[in-house]
């Protein structure tokens, strides 16, 4: 029973990090951009506005815009599933190292529930046969 558990709630761990969907800062609404990891009310309130002069061509472009967005926001805004014109940021490491971390770490706890399983299981005395 233990072991299920721990399976279960390893699926779940592994699968956390692919829950994020991408989003687009020229397509996006403002719900859709305080999703983001990192972009609050206010900043989506900035980006709107200055979409409304044009859309973003660029990355680049996206961080000469919008006051505060800067190389290293830039850089975790990408990271968090904000892409522009369907882009991560180049150079962005991958969205999905986070969730390969994760799936390892779900690995080891399952390896060590299964070997304390076996020890429990070895320790446990077996039943005297009746007399």
């Amino acid at each position: 029973m233990f072991k299920k558990i721990l399976l279960a709630v390893a699926t779940l761990i592994a699968t956390m990090g692919f829950a994020f969907a991408q989003v687009d800062v020229n397509k996006a609404d403002a719900a859709a951009l305080d999703s983001v990891k990192g972009i609050g009310p206010a900043k989506s309130k900035a980006i709107l506005e200055e979409r409304k002069k044009g859309d973003f061509k660029d990355w680049a472009d996206f961080e000469k815009r919008v006051k505060g967005i800067g190389e290293k926001s830039a850089v975790k805004l990408s990271q968090a599933g904000l892409v522009v014109n369907g882009k991560p940021l180049d150079g962005a490491p991958a969205a999905a190292a986070p969730a390969a971390k994760a799936t390892a770490k779900a690995d080891k706890a399952a390896a060590k529930a299964a070997k304390a399983d076996k020890a429990a299981a070895a320790s446990t005395p077996a039943a005297a046969p009746a007399k």
